[in-house]
């Protein structure tokens, strides 16, 4: 069976012009080549393609895995009109109704409607028209964080603190909060949430989830100064020993999404990331639940590409119903 691991044209397979990549560069193609051996090992012919490339025939595939397909949200659009019609010549992991429903914040919602811990989030339609006043005022925090629902590396994301009657931005930006968020809403869905201390003096958690166990978990924590704990922005990234309390949130936000997949038919997920932080009041909150390409930092855990490259593997060859 054919099967390939997807990412995007920069990290197709770069020069280095006789020197070395840059360490970022390394680790993209060291993680995805971890996934394609594993995949190998496993009795699969697999390979890395870019999705955007035009002259792939996807039906050639039996199945294609995202992974460092990190330039979609900049391309949304033509993001949407590929993933349309891959879906339909081949099979994709995650599925593709998982994909669809988990490429949105939105998602959000939806867990905490199921019972899963999670940070406080209000969500704005795009083009709304709901000025800034109305959104902070419906909101019982004066420290807020503002994020696209279609988003990645924390594009068009701000803290926003109210402090003697002003609002102030963080990263500084040469609008006020009042036309940057109109600005925002008028290209696309905005959510809200309060900004959480401890995401600054503690971290975020991510523990990876993969073919149904929790394999191993990393720790990010922001650079002093900022709030953004992505790599993107300075973040700096440590393996992280879980607690069998941490360990078990997770397997438990787990389970809740699978059951709520299978109730509107989406598939079974074989990956996903679950990070987590404390949230205001020092209990454990689902910050995001990455189930499209998220980083899965093999690098940390070699033996977890196997875990993963096994699910798949065994999600392809079973019998059908």
């Amino acid at each position: 069976m054919v099967v390939w691991v997807l990412t995007e044209a920069r990290y197709a397979l770069p020069e280095a012009d006789g020197q070395s990549l840059p360490a970022y560069v390394q680790n993209v193609l060291n993680e995805d080549f971890a996934l394609v051996e594993a995949l190998g090992a496993c009795g699969l012919d697999a390979d890395r393609k870019v999705w955007s490339d035009p002259s792939t025939d996807w039906s050639l595939a039996d199945a294609l895995v995202l992974r460092t397909t990190w330039d979609y949200f900049d391309r949304w659009e033509e993001f949407q009109r590929w993933l349309q019609a891959a879906q339909k010549v081949t099979t994709l992991i995650n599925p593709a109704a998982c994909l669809h429903w988990n490429l949105d914040k939105h998602y959000i919602l939806d867990l905490k409607k199921a019972g899963i811990p999670v940070v406080p989030s209000v969500i704005h339609r795009k083009q709304s028209e709901f000025p800034w006043e109305k959104a902070c005022q419906t909101l019982p925090w004066d420290d807020l964080v503002i994020k696209p629902t279609v988003s990645g590396a924390a594009k068009d994301t701000y803290r926003a603190t109210l402090s003697q009657g002003e609002w102030h931005l963080a990263p500084a930006h040469s609008d006020t909060v009042e036309d940057l968020w109109a600005s925002l809403l008028d290209r696309q869905d905005m959510m809200v949430q309060p900004f959480l201390p401890s995401v600054v003096a503690e971290g975020e958690l991510s523990l990876m989830w993969l073919g149904g166990t929790v394999t191993h978990a990393v720790k990010k924590q922001a650079k002093p100064g900022d709030f953004r704990v992505q790599d993107d922005h300075g973040g700096t990234v440590v393996t992280h020993d879980m607690t069998s309390e941490e360990r078990a949130f997770a397997e438990h936000a787990m389970d809740v999404t699978v059951d709520v997949m299978a109730q509107r038919d989406m598939g079974m997920p074989l990956y996903a990331r679950v990070d987590m932080v404390r949230d205001l009041y020092g209990s454990w909150a689902v910050s995001e639940l990455e189930m499209v390409e998220p980083e899965l930092w093999f690098r940390v855990c070699p033996e977890a590409a196997l875990v993963l490259a096994q699910a798949i593997t065994e999600h392809l060859t079973k019998p059908s119903a």
